[in-house]
């Protein structure tokens, strides 16, 4: 399956949400109307291909001749008895050719009577009322009340009086949602500095050690020399699972003792990269919640000691952000930006999550470059960010 198969598949609390939203809203307000489907009118005339098929059974109606009496006296000339006894195959010749007719007869019917029978659409008039509705159901959808506004309010510009069907706003939002995040869809920027540096932050859970892990895979596979430091050296279990990527990836992942200092472990992992001319060195950190003053201190320690190296380090600040946190993502990126110049997102757990719209609201906001998501545990579960498909996700759009 697809990367947006995939995204498409997962996000399906966002979109059924939106979906169900939408629905609810047209239908309360709205009426059906019948809708002569023209496209269907296009389509029909080619069951109307066989009309032609009669035109090669007409050749059968020579029949006839054969079916007049006249030429069974000519059937002495021929070999003889065999003749007449053909003269009732025509009759049994002429269902074949009464068969195809009545096949002709439905694409007719259906041209000119009403082709398919379709679905009745639902339209509503885009009044204050139903505007209202939608802001409503995009900040539920966590889109956040700034962005909902602007969101709606650029939809109904041109627009405001008109009927519209669920499809119809379906793709407005999708192509809004497109042109927010257009900007801030790019790649995480590799530079000619040897080692690289990218530190990667967030709070607990976000998924910060398996994005180092799947980024190391995948730039591996793209022919970098990578270097990992474990810097959560308050967590077992994240330098464990470092290394088992690590080694997947052959990546080597370096490591300190129990409780040790996060960025003496830095300092350390930037020596052997310059050392080994590692093109990436990626910094893995504790998970720290954005109201602990103490922890984020020691985030920007880090920062403080990466410059004695290298003054122009770290060179991305990746900050990775759980999906499900909801509008509670703006505060962290807030702060994180504060303490430690974050220079791009990565949104980790799109799969299943009811606020994927958080998404759209911190691209508004910030118009941080949104680098990657994620949407499962695999090593291809983490791609670059596409704004159209992750608007068409979002939204629920088939196309």
């Amino acid at each position: 399956m697809s990367f947006f198969g995939k995204l498409k598949q997962r996000l399906t609390k966002s979109s059924s949400r939106i979906e169900e939203g939408l629905d609810s809203i047209v239908e309360e307000g709205g009426e059906v109307e019948e809708t002569v489907a023209e496209p269907e009118e296009v389509t029909a005339p080619e069951p109307a291909a066989p009309e032609p098929a009669p035109k090669p059974d007409a050749e059968p109606e020579p029949a006839p001749a054969v079916e007049a009496e006249p030429e069974p006296e000519a059937a002495p000339a021929a070999p003889e008895p065999v003749e007449p006894e053909p003269t009732p195959e025509p009759a049994k010749s002429e269902p074949v050719v009464e068969t195809p007719q009545p096949a002709a007869k439905p694409g007719l019917l259906g041209r000119i009577m009403g082709r398919k029978e379709a679905k009745p659409v639902v339209r509503r008039v885009l009044d204050d009322d139903m505007l209202e509705q939608l802001e409503e159901l995009l900040i539920a959808s966590d889109m956040g009340v700034d962005t909902a506004l602007r969101v709606t309010a650029n939809i109904a510009e041109g627009r405001f009086g008109r009927k519209l069907s669920v499809e119809e706003i379906k793709r407005l939002l999708s192509d809004e949602i497109t042109r927010i995040m257009e900007n801030v869809a790019k790649p995480l920027p590799i530079y000619p500095k040897k080692p690289q540096v990218v530190l990667v932050v967030g709070v607990n859970g976000s998924g910060k050690t398996t994005t180092i892990g799947k980024l190391a895979s995948q730039f591996k596979a793209a022919g970098k020399s990578v270097v990992i430091a474990a810097g959560d050296t308050f967590r077992a279990a994240a330098v464990e699972q470092l290394q088992v990527w690590g080694d997947r990836a052959g990546v080597p992942v370096l490591t300190a003792p129990e409780g040790s200092d996060p960025a003496s472990l830095a300092f350390d992992a930037m020596t052997k990269a310059e050392a080994e001319g590692a093109d990436l060195l990626l910094i893995d950190t504790a998970g720290r919640l954005q109201n602990r003053a103490d922890l984020m201190e020691e985030l920007a320690k880090i920062v403080r000691v990466i410059r004695k190296k290298d003054e122009t380090a770290p060179h991305n600040t990746l900050l990775v952000l759980d999906a499900t946190t909801g509008q509670n993502a703006l505060s962290q990126v807030e702060t994180f930006q504060k303490l430690a110049d974050v220079s791009g997102l990565v949104m980790t757990k799109l799969d299943g999550t009811a606020k994927g719209g958080v998404l759209v609201a911190l691209a508004d906001k910030f118009g941080l470059p949104i680098h990657a998501i994620g949407v499962g545990e695999q090593i291809d579960d983490l791609q670059a960010f596409d704004p159209e498909e992750f608007a068409k996700a979002l939204t629920g759009l088939d196309d």
